[in-house]
């Protein structure tokens, strides 16, 4: 039975919390698929894949006309991480052969999944994914900063009080929104002038 340390990022939300299918398959569900462009699959680094071995990332989405269809997507490994997925551009009937078929893997009306089956990597490298899953690996990188920028500039703002607003907290320690919009239009301007500006 493997063990899978690997987390999906879609939006602003992080999971973890992977539904094991079998010894070696395993799900995450993605709801509100529709508002979804790229799809971040990462390995945490707790528990890598065992020796000659690897995941590939297959997603599916529900279709009335065809029923679920799944798509490779690509693969990670211990060698290669992390990958990044556009799955806006994903059109029913293009699935090929998968092995979350037989399963009768639960799947609501209106939830994608991704799933991630351990292969070899030799069977890995033998498998096709769907073109159009491809994204290029700086603007890929350069998507997913900005979005998690985008990210945590809105979920810091939530909490915004004005001075007025404030109650005395001596062990509550408060920044100001201005730092981090400011350091959120520093980050975003050096990437854009070098995506790799940050290994440096």
């Amino acid at each position: 039975v493997y063990q899978l340390s690997i987390s999906v990022y879609l939006l602003s939300q992080v999971q973890t919390d992977a539904q094991q299918v079998t010894s070696d398959k395993f799900v995450f569900t993605l709801p509100d698929y529709e508002k979804v462009n790229h799809v971040v699959v990462f390995m945490l680094g707790t528990v890598p894949f065992p020796v000659g071995m690897g995941g590939a990332v297959y997603f599916s989405f529900p279709d009335p006309a065809v029923g679920q269809v799944w798509q490779l997507l690509g693969f990670i490994t211990n060698e290669k991480p992390s990958a990044i997925f556009k799955i806006s551009g994903l059109k029913a009937g293009e699935g090929g052969a998968h092995p979350f078929g037989m399963m009768g893997v639960p799947q609501a009306p209106s939830v994608a999944q991704v799933g991630v089956s351990i292969e070899s990597l030799d069977l890995l490298a033998q498998q096709t994914p769907v073109s159009t899953s491809a994204v290029s690996s700086v603007d890929s990188f350069t998507q997913f900063t900005q979005k998690m920028l985008e990210s945590l500039y809105n979920f810091t703002s939530s909490f915004a009080l004005s001075q007025s607003q404030m109650t005395p907290n001596p062990s509550e320690m408060f920044v100001p929104a201005s730092s981090i919009l400011k350091w959120y239009e520093n980050f975003q301007r050096r990437m854009m002038q070098n995506p790799n500006f940050w290994k440096t």
